[in-house]
């Protein structure tokens, strides 16, 4: 692992906050591209990073101060401040609810929305994944004698185990697993029915990954042997199971209005049918 990259000038690169923004600058890239694809405002989609981001920032540290209050009551401003506790399901629920402002602006469906924004979570997830071995920053595994098993001795959270341990890198597996689940939302853009269809199915298979990646990764039971991540996954997978339920029985023919673009409102204004 490599937690700072280089420098510019004084300033230290650090490949933790790097990776961030890429992970955001690549996903507003695909949000972007696929609102264009659609018919909905392109600019969309960087409104929708930034609110992301802001509420991101809360979310994940709201839910830190949740979970630690005596160390946020005693430091509240060193609290904030730290890198760490940036954990993906606060860091979810702040930026999805942020981003409702955009969305209701910019007067785009919520569902559509939601399918567009589906794949740019998985990718920009599996960059920050990316960061958080680079950095190592405490979201490694459990010890392990598999040949690409790791040492993090010297990432920005403190090694807690003795010279020779290595460990599962837990980043890394979270990370490729939603690499590849972004390559299928993606290629599956505009074929899931109806509208929604994509999140659901990105809550579902987000929620298992992290559920399955709590399985060798060192965080503490909460109840009934499973972690807090592991809760808050199966609380992921069953959102998308009854959005998908919900959705789907109002639909069953497995089709989506078709989105209301520029193109098509001139083309009802100058009389233009459609061929059957």
């Amino acid at each position: 692992m490599i937690p700072v990259l280089g420098h510019l000038g004084s300033i230290p690169i650090q490949s933790f906050g790097l990776m961030v923004a890429v992970a955001f600058v690549a996903a507003g890239v695909v949000m972007q591209l696929d609102f264009a694809r659609k018919g909905e405002p392109p600019e969309l989609a960087w409104a929708i990073v930034v609110f992301a981001f802001v509420g991101g920032l809360v979310g994940g540290r709201a839910n830190l101060a949740l979970e630690y209050p005596a160390a946020f009551a005693a430091a509240p401003a060193a609290f904030l401040a730290s890198r760490s506790g940036f954990v993906w399901y606060g860091g979810l629920a702040g930026g999805i609810a942020a981003t409702l402002i955009p969305i209701r602006w910019f007067r785009v469906r919520w569902a559509s929305a939601a399918d567009t924004a589906a794949p740019a979570l998985a990718l920009g997830l599996a960059i920050g994944r990316v960061g958080c071995h680079l950095a190592g920053d405490g979201d490694w595994g459990t010890p392990s004698a598999l040949p690409w098993a790791i040492a993090y001795t010297n990432g920005v959270a403190p090694w807690p185990h003795p010279p020779g341990v290595r460990v599962h890198p837990a980043a890394l597996y979270e990370g490729v697993a939603l690499a590849v689940l972004f390559a299928v939302l993606w290629r599956q853009r505009g074929r899931l029915a109806p509208a929604g269809a994509t999140f659901a199915v990105y809550l579902i298979a987000a929620g298992t990954i992290r559920f399955v990646v709590e399985l060798v990764r060192t965080n503490p039971p909460l109840a009934l042997g499973l972690t807090e991540a592991q809760w808050m996954s199966l609380v992921a997978v069953g959102v998308g199971l009854t959005t998908w339920a919900t959705r789907y029985s109002s639909n069953p023919g497995g089709t989506s209005k078709p989105p209301h673009t520029s193109a098509s409102r001139r083309a009802k204004s100058i009389g233009v049918r459609s061929s059957r």
